[in-house]
């Protein structure tokens, strides 16, 4: 868009607020951000995340890597570049969501921190919870479900996190899970009893 086009560009306010919605979902809207390697547990972790969170009467909506590139995002590589400009839509498109008033819970490996600080900003610091899904790169290797370590090594795929392009660990995640050493449901337990206060209503 050239910056005639941008001049344009106005904000439309709405007659329904965001708060409204929140009160007729009786939740508050988060984006619980799953981040670590391939292979870490991160889209496990996020279903079912969102499964219990389903069946527990909350409004959510799950956003992932894969889905994501097949649509919305098909027309971006694995450039650093595009890598970016992957997370700035997903994260646009997770603010419109929490604007409806929906529990967003996204999982994409996300290896920068700057792109996750950028993630953060944008939707809000009191909305964002990142859940650093801690697994060492050896496991992640041997589980290598999707065979993606594999052609990483054999130079098959370029720029792919933990082979030729680094991950930047969070420094101070909301929370931390060591996947090697929990299992998931005591993953999923200590993800809900940690956020359940911050997405119940009180009115």
């Amino acid at each position: 868009m050239s910056k005639n086009q941008v001049n344009n560009v106005f904000h439309q306010d709405f007659k329904i607020k965001p708060i409204d919605r929140q009160k007729r979902l009786n939740q508050k809207p988060l984006l619980i951000w799953f981040t670590g390697l391939s292979g870490s547990g991160k889209s496990t972790l996020a279903n079912g995340t969102e499964q219990r969170l389903f069946q527990n009467g909350y409004h959510t909506f799950l956003l992932d890597g894969d889905n994501i590139r097949k649509g919305l995002n098909k027309d971006l590589g694995f450039e650093k570049e595009d890598r970016n400009e992957n997370l700035r839509r997903i994260a646009e498109v997770a603010k419109l969501m929490m604007e409806a008033g929906l529990i967003v819970v996204a999982a994409f490996i996300s290896p920068y921190r700057k792109e996750r600080e950028m993630i953060k900003e944008l939707v809000g610091e009191d909305r964002f919870l990142e859940i650093f899904v801690d697994c060492p790169l050896e496991e992640c290797e041997e589980r290598d479900v999707k065979g993606l370590y594999q052609k990483a090594r054999k130079g098959l795929i370029k720029n792919f996190t933990g082979i030729d392009a680094p991950y930047e660990a969070p420094q101070k995640p909301f929370l931390q899970l060591p996947t090697s050493d929990w299992s998931k449901e005591e993953c999923l337990d200590k993800i809900i009893g940690s956020i359940k206060e911050k997405i119940t209503w009180i009115a």
